[in-house]
C-alpha cells in the first residue's frame, strides 16, 4: 500500500497512463441528416423507420454521422447502432422514446448484474466498435408514467433471474419480455469498444441511464442529467475497463457512478472480466449516492481513481463500497483524492455486510484503498464506517486528511487490518486544552 505523503505523485501518474490508453473512436466523414430520412421534430410522428434507415445508410457507407437537428423526435422503439457511427442531437433537438414494450425486442443484456434476454435498452449496440453520441439535445426516456409503473411488479422476475444465476442456468434459456417486468437501460453497449458520450442531456430513463457493458476504451464527457425515476443510476460500468467519467452534472435518482463486474455464480465465473482502470474527475455530484462500488461486483473491482470532484447537493452517502457473503471477488487499488462534499447521512462506508445478504460461503476481500483530502459539510449519520468479515478483514487502507465539519457519530472500524490514519477531524477542530482550575 502507498504510504499517504507518496501517493498524489504516483496517482497523476496512474490517471494519465489510463486516460492515454483509451482510444476514442474514429468515424468517417460521410453525414446524414435525419429529416432527409422521413424524420419529423413536431413530437408527433414515428420517427423510428426514419433511425433505422438512417443507420443502414451508414452501415452501407461504413460508417458517418446521423444530424439530428432543432426538434423533438418520438421513437416508437430502440435506436439500434452499428460500428463507425456518431449520433449528433444539435441545440435544441430531442428524441423521446415511446413506451409500448411490444415496440422494444428481445435482447442479450444484463439486470442487476445477472446476463440475461429482455427488452431491448432505448438506445443499445452490441459488439460495435467507434460510436459515439454527442451534441447538446436531449435524450428523453419518457418512463415517469410508463416504465417506472413497472417498479412495484419486478420481485418475482428479479428473484427468478438470481435464481438463474445460483442454479448456473444457460444465458440462452434466460428469456424475460412479455408477462415480465424487468425495465430497460436508457443506453447500452455490450462487447464493445471506443465509444464516446458527450455533452447531451439524459432524461428520465426507464432503469439504469448509461450502462456500459463488457466493453472497454470508454469517454464519458460533459454530460448533464435530470433523471430522478427509481433505478436511475447515472453511468453503470459493468465487467468494462480503460473509461473516462470527467466533467458530468450529475442529478440522479439513484447512484451517480455505480461501478459492477457481475453477481454472484456468473462473476465469479467472470474473474478474467474485472472492471478496471477507471478514471473519474472534475464532476459535480448530486443524487442518492455519489461513487459506489458494488454490490454487485464478483468478477473483480480493481484500479479506480477518483479526483478533484464536488457535491451540489445532498447525497445520502458519498464514497460507499458495497458487498457480502454471496458475492466473492475483491475490490482493491482504489484512490480517491481532493473530494468535496455538502450535507451526507455517511460520508465513508465500506461494508460486507449489505442488505444484511449472503449465506458466508464466498466473502469478498475489500483492500488497499487510499482516501486522501476529502472534506464533508455534515453527516447525519456517520463520517467513517469501515466493516469486514471476520475471515477476511478490510486491509491496507489509509484515511489522509479527512474532514467532516458534523457528525452524530464519528468512526466505525470492524474486522479492519492496517488502517492508516493522518489528520483525521471529525466535528470541531480542537484547540489548545484548558487549563486545571
Amino acid at each position: 500500500m502507498l504510504l499517504a505523503q507518496t501517493a498524489p505523485k504516483k496517482t497523476a501518474v496512474e490517471i494519465e497512463k489510463i486516460v492515454n490508453s483509451i482510444q476514442l473512436p474514429t468515424i468517417p466523414a460521410a453525414k446524414f441528416l435525419i429529416t432527409k430520412f422521413g424524420a419529423k421534430g413536431d413530437s408527433v410522428t414515428n420517427c423510428k423507420p426514419a433511425f433505422d434507415k438512417a443507420m443502414k445508410a451508414c452501415l452501407k457507407k461504413q460508417g458517418g454521422t446521423i444530424i439530428v437537428p432543432k426538434g423533438v423526435y418520438t421513437i416508437n422503439g430502440p435506436i439500434h447502432f452499428v460500428s463507425n457511427v456518431k449520433l449528433h442531437l444539435e441545440a435544441g433537438a430531442k428524441i423521446r422514446f415511446g413506451s409500448n414494450p411490444k415496440d422494444y425486442p428481445l435482447v442479450l443484456t444484463s439486470w442487476e448484474g445477472t446476463m440475461l434476454y429482455n427488452y431491448s435498452p432505448l438506445i443499445y449496440g452490441n459488439n460495435v466498435e467507434n460510436v459515439a453520441i454527442t451534441g447538446s439535445g436531449i435524450i428523453d426516456g419518457e418512463a415517469k408514467n410508463t416504465w417506472i409503473k413497472w417498479k412495484p411488479l419486478e420481485e418475482k422476475d428479479k428473484m427468478l433471474s438470481r435464481e438463474m444465476n445460483h442454479k448456473n442456468v444457460p444465458v440462452k434459456e434466460r428469456v424475460f419480455g412479455e408477462g415480465h417486468y424487468l425495465r430497460p437501460q436508457l443506453i447500452q453497449f455490450v462487447n464493445s469498444k471506443n465509444i464516446l458520450i458527450e455533452d447531451v442531456k439524459i432524461e428520465d430513463s426507464p432503469f439504469w441511464c448509461v450502462h456500459l457493458l463488457k466493453s472497454r476504451s470508454i469517454t464519458l464527457r460533459g454530460l448533464k442529467y435530470d433523471a430522478q425515476n427509481n433505478n436511475n443510476d447515472g453511468i453503470d460500468p459493468e465487467y468494462s475497463s480503460d473509461i473516462l467519467i470527467e466533467k458530468i452534472q450529475f442529478d440522479n435518482g439513484d447512484d451517480n457512478v455505480a461501478i459492477k463486474a457481475g453477481r454472484d455464480n456468473e462473476g465469479r465465473d467472470n474473474s478474467n472480466s474485472p472492471s478496471e482502470n477507471i478514471v473519474i474527475r472534475n464532476c459535480e455530484f448530486k443524487g442518492l449516492h455519489a461513487v459506489v462500488i458494488g454490490s454487485e461486483m464478483s468478477a473483480g473491482v480493481r484500479n479506480v481513481y477518483v479526483d478533484n470532484c464536488k457535491a451540489r447537493g445532498y447525497l445520502k452517502r458519498g464514497i460507499y463500497i458495497k458487498t457480502n457473503s454471496d458475492r466473492g471477488g475483491y475490490v482493491k487499488d482504489l484512490h480517491f483524492s481532493n473530494i468535496t462534499f455538502g450535507k451526507v447521512e455517511d460520508c465513508i462506508y465500506m461494508t460486507a455486510n449489505y442488505h444484511g445478504e449472503g449465506g458466508g460461503l464466498y466473502p469478498s476481500k475489500i483492500s488497499d484503498i487510499l482516501i486522501s483530502n476529502v472534506s464533508c459539510e455534515a453527516a447525519s449519520n456517520t463520517a467513517i464506517v469501515i466493516e469486514g468479515f471476520p475471515e477476511k478483514k478490510v486491509e491496507n487502507v489509509v484515511l489522509d486528511r479527512i474532514t467532516v465539519k458534523s457528525a452524530k457519530n464519528g468512526m466505525t472500524l470492524t474486522n479492519t487490518q492496517n488502517i492508516s490514519v493522518n489528520e483525521i477531524i471529525i466535528g470541531d477542530k480542537i484547540g489548545v486544552p484548558s487549563a486545571v482550575k
